[in-house]
This record gives structure tokens, sequence and C-alpha cells, in this order.
């Protein structure tokens, strides 16, 4: 027995512990690297060629960026200069953070649906809409901050992909529903839910209560926007489009005809973004407790995002990133937005991808993006003053049905059962219940349906052929010697397998001739206290008939919970059997020793029953 607890990871620990205490000085060392940038490493080795590869990348991006901006500042019920300023402030320092060299920071749709939900949810806080976001923006970046720089940030990867898919989705449609109003020049409704603006948009549409003009021209947009994607895929479609219906406006004076303009939520000043500190006053504290569950959904999806479009975009650049890192470029970069008066932001695919597509080669080129949109705005803020909000709505829309990938919720729906229930939970959670809760929902229930997967355990019983090998056989009849019973044990034995373990192995022991029971636990793996102590149960339950539990084939973890938990000591070390090379000498040894027990040789014949899953 020595010799079998040395071969385990039981002794590993002392050197785990050493190491550990090691480290625990070292642990300042690496947050001070990880605070590094990392856009110093291209500095070394910057050329000329990766210079205007980047140039062209940002230049594409920012042209991306501005019209995104604007339309997301409708969406989120905010100063247009506030979100500008996300795609600026915190998109450039996040570049300097990100191991990614395409993935790019700022303004999202996901982000300004859902701030624009927290805020009306906040109505009866005596504080401007700008400055509950900003408190939220602020509890976004120290949460993901902390996330990146304590390596949390791989739980990201136990969060289903299909629930992201789901979100995504309906945040599409939530969009293009919201947006509907503005296309058609509609008085928003007085209630925020889905249904509740449906049939707002439905009374007055059918009532012909709404402006043609405002019609006429978003679907004129919208036809535009169509047409340039599907014959100049590689044009500034969104840009195009919003200037020239600028220029139309000036022209033809939309806004004497009842056709809303940018200017009428707020104007664009050529104006840089000024450092105004962070919204931890007084009244921002008090108001602390309220949003921090709606900050923590933010946070947590802005990381979904964030590692799932750096993976992607990895994937087709070739490049290595690490997900922690990205975290603490998006905690800076969002906590360096809230500093300057703009509101959080999260990973863009659309800009990502173009940045991709356009050929950039380092972060620089997410750098030059930012500079670009500040000069942009700088330059021809005035002729954006006159966008028609008709215009933005039908790039909204355009942009909220390109989200809603097809192909991806095909796959989630059709994968597994259990993809498909998440999916519809999380879609309609997200349609009808507020956006952070949403992504409870559907972490929730993903996480529900992966532990009833995972607690199956199957218990078979086995026996030795003539050949000395361990086979299945199918009915207790088959057994040559009712005393001795051989049950191999396979799946993760952690707390949501533990009843149906105990369960299943007591169903067998209801037969009073059977004296001995060897579980054969070589595939049995991530043994836990629940389930040590359903064991010790177990082993009290046939220790008080007058029968033995004997062990055979544990190794790794499972020894050593088996050590830590005392089971050893209470079953005996004499009828535990470690594993050994040979898959079925644990076995025989154990079987020797019920012989012994029993005082004859057993003629083992055992049978094959899969357990089933409880409810």
């Amino acid at each position: 027995m020595k010799r079998f607890f040395r071969a385990t990871r039981i002794d590993e620990l002392d050197d785990l512990t050493e190491v550990a205490g090691q480290g625990i000085t070292g642990i300042g060392a690496q947050i001070r690297a990880n605070l590094i940038p990392r856009l110093w490493r291209e500095v070394a080795g910057y050329s000329r060629v990766k210079f205007r590869a980047d140039l062209l990348a940002g230049a594409t991006v920012a042209i991306v960026t501005i019209p995104q901006a604007i339309g997301f500042a409708l969406v989120a019920g905010l100063p247009i200069q506030a979100v500008l300023a996300t795609a600026v402030i915190g998109s450039l320092v996040c570049a300097f953070y990100s191991s990614s060299p395409h993935l790019v920071f700022g303004p999202t749709n996901t982000i300004s649906i859902i701030l624009a939900s927290t805020v009306l949810a906040l109505g009866d806080v005596p504080l401007t809409p700008l400055a509950k976001v900003l408190l939220l923006g602020c509890l976004i970046g120290i949460i993901q901050l902390v996330a990146g720089l304590t390596k949390t940030g791989q739980m990201t990867q136990f969060i289903s992909r299909t629930v992201v898919i789901a979100y995504t989705t309906a945040v599409g449609v939530l969009i293009a529903v919201g947006q509907l109003g503005n296309l058609l020049g509609i008085v928003r409704a007085p209630t925020v839910s889905l249904l509740g603006t449906m049939a707002h948009l439905a009374q007055n549409f059918f009532s012909l209560n709404f402006n043609y003009l405002s019609a006429i021209t978003g679907g004129v947009c919208f036809a535009l926007l169509y047409l340039l994607r599907r014959w100049r895929p590689r044009w500034p479609d969104g840009l195009i489009v919003l200037l020239l219906a600028s220029a139309v406006a000036v022209l033809t004076q939309l806004d004497q005809q009842g056709v809303r303009l940018v200017r009428d939520l707020g104007e664009i000043s050529a104006a840089m973004p000024i450092f105004i500190g962070f919204p931890l006053n007084e009244e921002g504290l008090k108001l602390v407790p309220r949003v921090t569950g709606t900050a923590i959904a933010i946070a947590l999806l802005g990381m979904l995002e964030a590692v799932a479009i750096a993976k992607s975009l990895a994937a087709r650049s070739g490049q290595k990133i690490d997900p922690n890192q990205e975290l603490i470029g998006m905690g800076l970069g969002n906590l360096a937005s809230t500093a300057f008066g703009a509101m959080p932001g999260s990973a863009s695919f659309l800009r990502s991808a173009a940045n991709l597509q356009s050929g950039g080669r380092t972060q620089l080129a997410t750098v030059f993006s930012s500079i670009g949109v500040l000069v942009a705005v700088l330059v021809i803020s005035p002729l954006l003053n006159f966008i028609p909000i008709p215009a933005l709505a039908a790039y909204l829309i355009s942009i909220a049905l390109r989200i809603v990938n097809l192909e991806q919720i095909t796959i989630a729906r059709r994968a597994t059962r259990a993809d498909a229930a998440v999916f519809w939970v999380t879609f309609i959670a997200a349609l009808f219940l507020q956006l952070d809760t949403a992504i409870y929902v559907g972490v929730g229930i993903s996480l529900v349906l992966f532990l009833q997967k995972a607690s199956a355990p199957i218990l078979v019983e086995h026996a030795f052929n003539d050949q000395g090998e361990l086979t299945e056989i199918e009915a207790p009849s088959a057994r040559n010697t009712p005393q001795v019973s051989i049950v191999h044990v396979e799946g993760d034995l952690f707390f949501g397998a533990a009843d149906i373990f105990q369960d299943g192995v007591r169903r067998l022991a209801e037969d009073p001739n059977i004296r001995v029971f060897i579980l054969r636990m070589k595939n049995a793996r991530h043994l836990d206290a629940t389930t040590a102590m359903a064991l010790g149960q177990l082993i009290d339950y046939l220790q008080s008939e007058g029968r033995y539990l004997l062990i055979s084939g544990v190794h790794g973890d499972v020894a050593g919970v088996l050590k830590r938990s005392g089971l050893v000591a209470k079953l005996g070390v004499e009828n535990i059997f470690p594993a050994e090379e040979n898959a079925t000498l644990a076995t025989k040894k154990a079987l020797q020793r019920a012989q012994a027990l029993i005082g004859v040789k057993p003629e083992l014949r055992v049978y094959y029953r899969k357990m089933v899953k409880a409810g």
C-alpha cells in the first residue's frame, strides 16, 4: 500500500504547495508584466510594409466605425459624442494591451441595447442617463481587469457557445424591431417591452399614423445599403449612404417636413475628448448595489465576445492570442472610456473582421483607426449632424440582420436536444426579460443540462472469461457463483452523480446472496466529497449486514480522495487494490482477497446493467 500512495497524485500536493508558496512572491511581478503594453513588442520589428498595411486597415476600420457609433448612440439613448469617444479612447487603450493584432474594441450592438434597458430600469434614480452608464462602465472595467489579472478568463470556456448565439440573435431582433419606429417616423412607444413595442408599431402603421417621407427615406437608404453590400462589398456602405442622406437632407430641408435629424439627438461638436475622472462620488456609490449584477452580466458577455472573436480571427490568421490579456485590454479600455465620459464598449466582430480583411498586421492598425475616427469627427462633424434618423435606423436594421447568423442558429438547434433547449430558453429570455437576466438564464440552463448529462455514471457487472479477460454478461442467471459481484464503474463521480452511484450499487446489493462487492474504478474520475460520503454510507450499509466491499483499479485523483477522506482507514488498506500496468491485475488480486473472505473459490458469472438518469 505504501507503494500505491507514492504512485498517486496525493504526495504531489506537497510539491504543489511548495511551488505555490514560491509563486506568491511572484504575483506582483506577474501583474506588472501583464500591465506592460503589448504594443511595445511590435515597435522593435516594425517596418514600412507593416506601416502601410496598418495605415490602410486603420483607415478602413475608422470609416466603418463612424456610422456604427452614431447608430449605437441612437440605440443606447446617449449623446453621440459619448459613443464616439469610446471608439477613440477605449479602442486606443485596448489596442496597447491586446494580444490579438486584429481585435477592435469600441461601442457594440449588444452593449448599447443592454445600457438602454438598464437606464430605463433606473428611471427613479436622479442621475442623467450618461452618469448611470459611466458608473456601469467603471464597474465593468474593474471586473474585466481583475478577471484578466487573476487568470480567470479561462472560465469563459465553460459557457456554451449556444448561449452567445441565442443571445446575439435576440439582440438582432430587438434592435430591428426597436428601429422600425425611427425608420417610419413613429413616435416612440410608451413601453419598452417587445410585445408592447410591436403592438404600438402595428397600431400606428395600420392607422396610417406615420411620416411618409421618413418611411421613404428609410426604405431608399435600406435598399442602397443592400445593393452596395451585394455589388460593392468592399466599399464602406454605411458611411456612403449616411453621408449621401445627409447631403440630401441639407439640400431638400427634410427637417422642415417632419423628418428628424441627428442634431435633434444632440449636436456633434468638433471637440477632443476631455478627461473627467471616475464617477465614484457619493451618488454613484449609492447606486453600486443596484447595478452590480448588470455590470457582472455585461462584463461576462464582453469576455465571451472578446475571446470568441479573438479566437475566430486567430484561427484565420494563424496567430496566437491570450484570452486573459484580452480581458486586461478590455478592462483598461472601459476604465479609460469612463474617465473620458464615454460609454463602455466591447469587442466588435464587424470592425475586427474588417481589420483582418483589410490587411492589418499589428495592433497599430487599431491605433490608426482611433486617430482616424477623431480626425473625421473634427473635420466632418457639421455634415454628420444632418444625417436623417430614418437613414440611421435603416443602417442599424441592416447591421441587426447581419448579426443573425442562420448557419450558426441551425447548428445550435440541431446538434443536440440540450443545445436546442439552451438556444430557445436563452432566446426567449432575451426577448422578454431584462437582457442581463437573460445571460444568467442561458448560462444557468446550459450548466444544468451539462451536469445532468455528466452525472450519469455507468455501472456494469463483469466476469473473467476462459481467456482470463474481463467481460460483461447480461442476466443474473448467468452467475455461476452468486457470492461475489464485480461492478465496473465508469464516469465522473462528482456531487451530481453521488446519489445515482449509491442507488445503483444498493440495487445490486439487494441480492442477499452476494457477500462481496468489488468496485472496479479504473475508469472512474473526479471523485469528490459528496461521492466520498456516499461511498462511506455504502461501506457502513454492507458492513452492518456482514458483507464486504473491495475497490480495485484506483489511481490518480480518486486514490487521493480515498486517502484524504479517511475511506482507506475505514475500508482497510488490505481491501484497496491500486491500478497496475496490466489492466486486469488489480481486479484479479481483489478476487483473491474476496476468495479469502468467503472461504471458497468463486466461479464468477455477472451481468450488465446501465444506470438510468435520475428524474
